[in-house]
């Protein structure tokens, strides 16, 4: 297990204190004063990842979870951002997916192909044929055959796909602004460039494997 899903701690939380009949102290070897750990559950202010961590220290203090801390809580928020039943993409019916889809058809201002767009939403082409069929039948894209090949499609938002985009757009913006309310404007701020080297990063390493 890992913290890279949040979910999975609340099987983990069982894991309690070290047995310390042995005359070793309370310190499990760590450098840290196990009782104050306790079981492991999140305590307050805590978040589960935090939980998790403590969970791990008590059963494999040799381990560095530092990289546990910082995926599992990109992970964890991405989940719960998806999950989010107040979000207003939920409540037009639509996936985030379904929505990128349709925001890189509207940003880019032209038809793209099925590929272009797997490209653009960082997605298999698998995943975007399913997210276009969704969408071409409820009426918010609709594909044409390319002149010269036939093999080719194009996909092009309809009227009821751009007004949608355009009304949905705004209040999506505001329900994550307020998400991030907790933050200051320079903890978004850091927090953007901090996500914004990491994702360079990860482009470089896992995009070019990829290709």
């Amino acid at each position: 297990m890992t913290a890279a899903n949040g979910r999975a701690a609340s099987g983990n939380r069982a894991v309690g204190r070290r047995d310390t009949d042995d005359g070793a102290d309370d310190r499990g070897g760590t450098g840290r004063d196990v009782r104050a750990v306790g079981s492991g559950a999140a305590g307050q202010g805590d978040d589960i990842v935090a939980a998790v961590v403590r969970q791990w220290h008590l059963v494999r203090p040799d381990i560095d979870t530092g990289p546990m801390e910082i995926i599992g809580r990109i992970n964890r928020c991405a989940a719960l951002l998806q999950q989010a039943e107040d979000a207003p993409l939920r409540r037009a019916g639509l996936t985030r997916p379904e929505f990128d889809v349709l925001g890189t058809l509207r940003r880019t201002g032209h038809e793209l192909t099925p590929g272009e767009l797997a490209r653009e939403t960082f997605s298999s082409g698998a995943a975007v044929t399913k997210r276009l069929k969704q969408l071409t039948d409820r009426g918010l894209v609709e594909r044409r055959g390319d002149d010269r090949d036939r093999r080719v499609a194009h996909v092009r938002l309809t009227d009821a796909g751009r007004d949608l985009v355009d009304e949905v757009l705004p209040e999506q913006l505001s329900y994550e602004r307020t998400v991030l309310s907790g933050l200051d404007d320079g903890g978004q701020r850091t927090l953007a460039a901090l996500l914004g080297e990491l994702l360079v990063q990860l482009e470089g390493r896992l995009g070019a494997s990829r290709s």
